[in-house]
């Protein structure tokens, strides 16, 4: 690595960097020289993009890292707590009655609804490395079943035993009465039912590695070893108890877990461990104000976003503002795909300082793709809008028409936008396309516009007619010019917004632009 990159890395504001100092503070007072990742998934409902966001975010602090220092050996782990129980249905599950049969059973005991798999816990852990391995992610893969059946955790189970009463003493000030009666960091795993009991441990015994307990259901006393995946742990005590197993250096959460992650971390020191550094990052929230779920299956799926934009699109989404709470939902679709495109076109002629804060080193591992185009996905939706095409060759008519020479890679880049814009266009924009009348004043408008338009058919210069359009705008009864051109899109194009209407003109051509003019003044749009 270039001394000076990481020179400027060790200095650097993008977040990734700055986490990553934050974990090499860490490995310089513990003397290791090996940092692993955690991102945790619940395997209880489908994947979603909260879920690919973590371990997207968490590659880019793993590369931060090797920036500053190559010769830490890094690993990221995708643990899956396919062991907890099921305690509600999903919402967006097929055969839910599957799953209705199985209620407080090991999600990994529980047949697959879809049968495609051996459990339900295998199918979604399945879908999870299927859209993780499609973005090329670096991972391994974790199963709580396995670690708990196999004897992985047994060691540290043994700790959370023996700390049986400070761990007791940590969560109880934080719950109420009814359930400081029954709580226990071990959950057993009844013998006959197979569910995941929620009981009282009436004693333990350190020696025996195990806890008496009764059974909730019929108030017997029952012994059984915490060992070999016959108990499991309460959550904050299992997400603790795995920072210590796997030797967790690094975990980021959401910012609901706040309080969890303190309570984990204090457990985790009551065991003898050091809990891993991180950042809580804000949610993100659906058309309707509320938080994704992975239960509810709302929000913009990863399947969703890669039908109308470009992975890298996504990933930026991911990378930018982390801590601040943002909609997913598709109207920000075209805004990211046109923002990576900038950053990417930036990114050449900028100081190492700038490139290390772009977002487009962090999606790409520090070798970014760099695209050269001249055209913007939202141009090429207006088109699609304007001409209300149904075919790809429809719009390279346009872009042709104005643009003699792209290049090969330009082609392919935007030929991939004009693909996404068409499907775009049919799902969200054609369903709410309304054209609005003028009124008497901005038909005087549009005639104005016309006749200048009329001297500018051969016009090549997009800045000339934004010019025109912006003094005819100057010298109407509008209040602003934002006002002014908010008349032409809905007038024009049937939308709210629209595009930079001097480069819309040129690609989409000035004479068709006139017959869109007389079509509105005759009121046959």
């Amino acid at each position: 690595m270039n001394k000076s990159i990481i020179s400027v890395a060790q200095e650097s504001k993008s977040w990734p960097f700055e986490e990553a100092r934050k974990i090499l503070k860490r490995l310089e007072k513990s003397g290791s020289n090996s940092a692993v990742f955690e991102t945790g998934y619940g395997a209880s409902g489908l994947p979603h993009i909260g879920t690919f966001g973590e371990v997207a975010r968490t590659s880019m602090v793993r590369h931060a890292l090797k920036v500053l220092d190559k010769s830490i050996e890094t690993k990221l782990i995708c643990f899956s707590d396919d062991m907890d129980a099921l305690r509600k249905i999903p919402d967006n599950i097929l055969n839910s009655e599957i799953l209705s049969e199985n209620l407080e059973k090991p999600l990994s005991d529980i047949p697959d609804p879809y049968n495609k798999f051996s459990s339900f816990a295998d199918h979604n852990n399945n879908l999870l490395k299927e859209f993780l391995d499609q973005f090329g992610f670096e991972y391994e893969f974790a199963s709580a079943t396995d670690y708990y059946k196999n004897g992985n955790f047994d060691e540290t189970l043994s700790k959370i035993l023996e700390n049986y009463e400070a761990i007791i003493n940590i969560i109880l000030p934080t719950i109420g009465e009814e359930r400081k009666k029954t709580y226990s960091p071990f959950l057993p795993i009844c013998p006959d039912t197979g569910q995941v009991l929620l009981a009282k441990v009436l004693d333990y015994n350190t020696k025996e590695k195990s806890i008496l307990y009764e059974h909730p259901n019929t108030q017997e006393e029952k012994e059984t070893s915490i060992l070999g995946g016959k108990c499991k742990l309460q959550w904050k005590a299992d997400w603790a108890m795995r920072w210590v197993a796997l030797d967790v250096d690094y975990e980021m959460a959401g910012k609901d877990l706040i309080e969890s992650v303190t309570l984990s971390g204090k457990i985790c020191k009551a065991i003898g461990g050091f809990a891993p550094v991180g950042f809580n990052y804000e949610l993100f929230f659906d058309e309707k104000g509320e938080k994704i779920s992975k239960s509810k299956g709302n929000g913009i799926s990863i399947d969703d976003w890669l039908k109308f934009a470009s992975k890298e699109s996504l990933i930026l989404y991911m990378y930018q503002n982390p801590r601040r709470a943002k909609k997913l939902t598709f109207d920000v679709i075209p805004k990211a795909v046109d923002e990576y495109q900038s950053f990417s076109e930036k990114y050449p002629n900028q100081e190492v300082k700038d490139q290390l804060s772009n977002p487009v080193f962090h999606i790409h591992d520090g070798n970014p793709i760099i695209i050269e185009s001249p055209v913007t996905f939202s141009l090429i939706l207006n088109l699609v809008s304007a001409s209300q095409a149904s075919s790809k060759e429809v719009i390279w008519g346009f872009i042709k028409g104005y643009f003699d020479d792209i290049s090969e890679e330009a082609t392919q880049y935007i030929d991939q936008l004009v693909v996404f814009a068409l499907e775009y266009y049919k799902d969200f924009v054609l369903p709410t396309k309304k054209y609005r009348k003028p009124e008497k004043q901005e038909i005087e408008y549009l005639k104005t516009l016309k006749e200048n338009l009329l001297e500018m058919e051969n016009e090549t210069d997009p800045e000339k007619i934004q010019t025109i359009i912006y003094d005819i705008g100057m010298n109407s009864h509008f209040d602003s010019l934002k006002d002014w051109f908010s008349a032409l899109y809905e007038i024009l194009l049937g939308q709210t917004q629209g595009p930079r209407l001097g480069s819309f003109i040129i690609l989409y051509g000035v004479k068709e632009v006139i017959d869109l003019i007389d079509k509105a003044i005759e009121g046959k749009l």
